[in-house]
């Protein structure tokens, strides 16, 4: 074991990681007790937070990791199993940028949680995590490592949809944030205007991810992105829609609250393809990037 200046061994390193999204596939109403909830597929990113304890005797004493929301999740842990930190330092590292729609502070919470879990041997309790997540913020599904339809106001599984269907994308980030819980109030308006046609697109993306069909759950995502753009419009969708076919793209996408915007494909894009979608995205004053998006 390598020693450190000062002859001491270095101290053992924790670790908690949680992987982020794109946005959604699916964003509407869930009617639930006759009134509608916000439902949420998320589109999970091979992106992720990472959140590092260090134990260290000359460390800080009730040590709290970077971020507020972050800190509270750590008290949050610790309350509800009568557990104290040892001294020792945090550190943080994230692929995924803030309030843009990659699920950043969720993602956060759940890498601290997941890093409390190993610094104290304890099995990682779902149950756990989402009432820490429930007691700080509306929240998608990040914890689970598969698709699922899941109602982000009340931390409630509907249900479990696999990990059959994944996508490759290129997509962009517009200018700006969203703050989710403003936009709330409007969301909630449009949903019930549109009920109709999001209970039918929400039908088409169970039937696609039953079929484990990516080209049927990207049909349905398209239709969801272009029922959100009627209430938080993205200034390059309507151009992104209009070349989908040209690209050979299986759908589009978007973070229903977020900034980003893209084309989901079946299929790894050529080379060629890429430079296309590139050129493109840059004519549009943006910086194309490329992900793996789901699973399958």
């Amino acid at each position: 074991m390598p020693i450190q200046p000062d002859g001491r061994p270095p101290p053992r390193v924790f670790s908690g990681v949680c992987h982020g999204t794109l946005g959604e596939l699916f964003q509407g109403p869930l009617q639930r007790a006759g009134e509608p909830d916000i439902a949420l597929v998320s589109f999970p990113v091979d992106r992720h937070s990472w959140r590092y304890f260090a134990p260290d005797p000359e460390g800080p004493p009730d040590p709290l990791p970077p971020g507020e929301k972050s800190a509270r999740a750590a008290g949050l842990f610790l309350g509800h199993y009568g557990l104290t930190l040892p001294p020792g330092r945090w550190s943080a590292h994230s692929d995924l940028r803030v309030g843009v729609g990659m699920a950043s502070s969720t993602a956060d919470i759940v890498a601290t949680l997941r890093c409390l879990f190993r610094l104290f041997r304890l099995p990682c309790d779902l149950r756990v995590v989402v009432g820490v997540l429930s007691a700080i913020e509306r929240a998608d599904s990040v914890f689970l490592d598969e698709f699922a339809l899941y109602l982000s106001g009340r931390h409630r599984l509907e249900r479990r949809l696999g990990t059959a269907v994944g996508f490759h994308t290129a997509f962009v980030t517009e200018a700006g944030t969203v703050d989710t819980a403003a936009v709330t109030p409007l969301l909630m308006r449009h949903y019930r205007r549109r009920a109709t046609e999001y209970e039918r697109c929400l039908t088409d993306l169970l039937k696609g991810f039953s079929a484990a069909d990516p080209a049927a759950v990207a049909r349905a995502a398209t239709t969801s992105a272009v029922l959100s753009q009627e209430v938080l419009p993205k200034a390059t969708f309507e151009a992104v829609l209009a070349h989908r076919e040209e690209f050979g793209a299986d759908g589009v996408f978007v973070a229903h609250t977020g900034c980003l915007v893209g084309y989901l494909f079946a299929r790894r894009p050529s080379p060629s393809l890429k430079g296309g979608l590139s050129e493109f995205f840059h004519s549009l004053g943006h910086q194309c990037s490329f992900a793996q998006g789901g699973y399958g």
